[in-house]
């Protein structure tokens, strides 16, 4: 028995580094017989496999990935890629601005990866499910909250990049300015770039001093305050898709996200089991 062949498919999704930030482009693909010709990309192109292996020309190595490795392939280096086998591979790659690697690290230039192939199913896991979460809803303070994170945290380790000094003196003051800030335009959240900036820090130094301080990266604190607003919304009788946007989430989807990490049970059934209580 043949097995039939799966469809291939390449999916493109623009996130956005804050609400008027720079665009981040993100790629979800599977192939089993395409051929990538030789090409180059203006920023950095970084992967991670999720299945099947693949066949990576680059700097004149084969390098072959397979599931959990990253890739890190630079900026104007050419490269291919093609399938290992007949049962193909499947990736989710993003394409990031070179300034974003270089936030946490010092020096001016960029990070010189030279181990393009990376073993860290750590960081691997992290920067797939922050891919495959902002592919389905680019919240742009959510994009600007995690990706830098990670693409420093992959600068630090695995690139010839020193890591900048980290100790920061009044990083609660900074993280309660910060939440302050959130809370008071929680439909229209300023970028991380902008707080920083006011702050006279960099985008990594505030991200660092605010996940110190409040336990968590701002796009989280400001996706649970939002529920608790929501929930007195609900209390009072409105409805989940009303509700969604009078307390700033992209839609109803992205509120019954948050909803039930945050309280366990979706808007509909807390409104519903409110309003029962109620008669």
């Amino acid at each position: 028995m043949v097995r039939g062949r799966r469809v291939e498919q390449a999916r493109w999704t623009r996130a956005r580094l804050g609400r008027c930030g720079p665009p981040l482009d993100l790629l979800t693909a599977r192939f089993d017989r395409h051929v990538y010709a030789s090409h180059t990309h203006e920023q950095f192109s970084i992967g991670i496999c999720v299945d099947g292996s693949e066949v990576i020309d680059y700097r004149g190595d084969h390098l072959r990935p397979g599931p959990g490795s990253i890739v890190v392939l630079a900026p104007g280096e050419m490269h291919t890629g093609r399938p290992a086998a007949s049962d193909g591979y499947a990736y989710r790659a993003l394409y990031p601005d070179p300034s974003l690697l270089t936030e946490g690290t010092l020096g001016d230039g960029l990070p010189y990866f030279r181990e393009p192939l990376l073993d860290d199913p750590e960081l691997a896991t992290a920067l797939s499910r922050a891919h495959t979460e902002l592919s389905v809803c680019p919240d742009p303070l959510e994009t600007e909250s995690r990706l830098p994170w990670l693409l420093t945290a992959l600068a630090r380790r695995h690139s010839t990049s020193r890591a900048s000094d980290d100790a920061l003196p009044g990083a609660a003051h900074i993280a309660h300015a910060v939440r302050d800030r959130l809370a008071d335009e929680l439909l229209e959240p300023p970028s991380l770039a902008l707080l920083a900036a006011e702050q006279g820090l960099s985008r990594y130094q505030l991200l660092r001093a605010f996940r110190t301080a409040m336990g968590m990266p701002p796009y989280a604190w400001l996706a649970q305050h939002r529920v608790h607003r929501a929930r007195g919304l609900l209390d009072s009788g409105l409805k989940p898709a009303e509700v969604a946007n009078l307390v700033g989430f992209a839609d109803q989807a992205h509120l019954t996200r948050w909803f039930r990490r945050v309280l366990g049970v979706t808007p509909a059934a807390y409104r519903n089991s409110v309003q029962d209580g109620r008669r």
